[in-house]
């Protein structure tokens, strides 16, 4: 069985229906983890998606912020999601195929402008998350799963447009970068888009702020697609759909697409 799994931050999903059903035209995934939908569960544009073939979801909402979502062409089993840190936010939701792999869709805090625990409870909250994650990564011994989202990490050098402007910019901080690695080795898990593509610069994300963001290509690689080492080896093709982002009305993240054969 050949697997193609996509993951997107949306930037709010009422506003992305369009250029979400053109990806899903372009590159047929049959599973879609989508984060920061910025709508409760009962705005999700639900009917939209069935139209385009996929009418299995797993969705948790939260009304202007957060949320995340599963769509799928494939029937999928809703398994619940984390809350782990114990407020509410609507960051993870998990899903299952037929076959067993499971499907871990997150988004984690971006965490704020300054890089200090103490400074700042934003980037606080994104390193307990982070330290969240592996706790759970090591209880849960996960197997035949595939982690994506959002982590609103650039943890390589390559991973983003200047290592030596960027060291001290959240995203990129070694603290930041240090906790993902435990993450990591927690699975362990495995970067699938870096087995494949292991060096060059790659980015998934390009701010707004940006006069001309294809130019400059000031970019970050914040969105991943990792597997469990069982799944690992039969990943191939993936890729970062970066012309998403100059699409009509886009997201300021692009999706990154992977296949498996199962």
């Amino acid at each position: 069985m050949s697997f193609k799994i996509a993951t997107w931050n949306v930037n709010s999903i009422r506003l992305r229906v369009d250029i979400i059903g053109r990806l899903l035209r372009e590159e047929g995934p049959d599973v879609l983890c989508m984060q920061e939908l910025k709508c409760q569960d009962e705005f999700f544009p639900l009917q939209s998606f069935e139209e385009f073939g996929y009418g299995y979801s797993a969705v948790r909402g939260q009304k202007s912020y957060n949320g995340v979502a599963i769509i799928s062409r494939l029937p999928i089993q809703d398994e619940g999601s984390l809350d782990l840190l114990g407020n509410s936010e609507a960051r993870h939701v998990a899903a299952s195929l037929a076959n067993g792999v499971r499907i871990e869709n997150f988004y984690v805090p971006a965490g704020g402008d300054v890089p200090d625990r103490d400074a700042n409870q934003k980037f606080a909250d994104k390193l307990d998350y982070l330290a969240a994650m592996r706790d759970w990564s090591r209880s849960s011994k996960p197997a035949r799963t595939i982690l994506v989202g959002d982590l609103n990490v650039a943890p390589l050098e390559d991973d983003v447009w200047s290592h030596k402007q960027l060291i001290n910019v959240v995203s990129h901080t070694p603290v930041e970068v240090g906790h993902l690695s435990e993450l990591t080795a927690a699975g362990p898990w495995v970067d699938v888009v870096r087995k494949s593509i292991p060096s060059g610069k790659l980015y998934s994300w390009w701010s707004y702020r940006a006069r001309d963001w294809s130019l400059s290509d000031r970019g970050r690689r914040l969105d991943h697609i990792w597997a469990t080492s069982d799944l690992a080896e039969s990943s191939r093709m993936p890729k970062v759909k970066k012309d998403a982002r100059g699409w009509e009305r886009p997201s300021d993240h692009a999706p990154v697409l992977a296949e498996f054969d199962f």
